[in-house]
């Protein structure tokens, strides 16, 4: 989550919050990038019961709210009004709880996991995620990520809506691992500004296909969100390779 810088002055030079307003605003952005925290106790409640669907539509709430939470930040200058509390912290613990911890909750009561790599792979994953949410370099000034970027939601979404046979999708959870620690340049659709028209097209290509998977035609997808789904990842993926990797990455750990 990003952050402004609006603030009025005070007594001896120092910058204040400028109104009372102000202040429930900010408190207010913080509150809505919590809520994803609950659409996480929602969805894995669904994954407990093996409604699935339910689950995904949890965790794409969860999704749209970590995408629009930060434009909603630097409306109202969170970090000036509230300095005593961090929302880039408050973002990645629930993004990692979103992202990744659920995910691979649903990847293991699914059977998506199984045999004697299952929990050794579950591990794996939270493992390496940490360390993508804690690196101070996971992102480039053009703002790629670095490194396979820890979206375990997609990654699981994808297993769950095209079934592939079980050690195939184990070898693409291993090859997803592995890569968090290659720097290869990964994708923000929304960030990126080179083949920004097309990034966006592509993302409410996806985003349609998913929805109408999660809500009309339940898991796993039918033969053309499918298409729609498999073409978008392999744009994605193909970027991905041939963009050249980094050597340089900048700070910054936002997802």
């Amino acid at each position: 989550m990003a952050d402004g810088a609006e603030s009025s002055p005070a007594e001896g030079g120092e910058r204040l919050p400028s109104s009372r307003a102000g202040i429930l605003a900010a408190a207010a952005v913080h509150v809505f990038t919590a809520s994803g925290i609950v659409c996480a106790l929602m969805a894995t409640l669904a994954t407990l019961d093996g409604a699935y669907a339910r689950a995904f539509a949890w965790l794409g709430l969860a999704f749209l709210i970590d995408g629009i939470d930060g434009t909603f930040a630097r409306m109202v200058h969170v970090s000036t009004r509230l300095p005593r509390f961090s929302g880039d912290k408050l973002d990645l613990v629930v993004d990692y709880v979103t992202y990744v911890f659920v995910p691979v909750l649903m990847l293991l009561k699914a059977g998506l996991l199984a045999g004697p790599f299952e929990l050794p792979l579950a591990c794996l994953i939270l493992l390496s995620s940490l360390f993508h949410f804690c690196d101070t370099e996971s992102k480039t000034e053009d703002n790629h990520f670095v490194g396979f970027p820890a979206i375990w939601n997609l990654i699981a979404f994808y297993l769950f809506a095209v079934p592939l046979p079980r050690w195939l999708g184990m070898v693409l959870i291993a090859a997803c691992i592995v890569m968090t620690f290659v720097p290869m340049r990964w994708l923000h659709p929304l960030r990126v500004k080179s083949l920004m028209p097309l990034n966006i097209a592509a993302t409410l290509l996806w985003s349609a296909a998913a929805a109408w998977t999660v809500f009309v035609t339940d898991l796993p997808a039918d033969s053309i969100a499918r298409i729609v789904l498999g073409a978008v990842g392999v744009y994605g993926l193909a970027l991905a390779f041939a963009t050249p990797w980094t050597s340089r990455p900048s700070h910054g750990d936002e997802h």
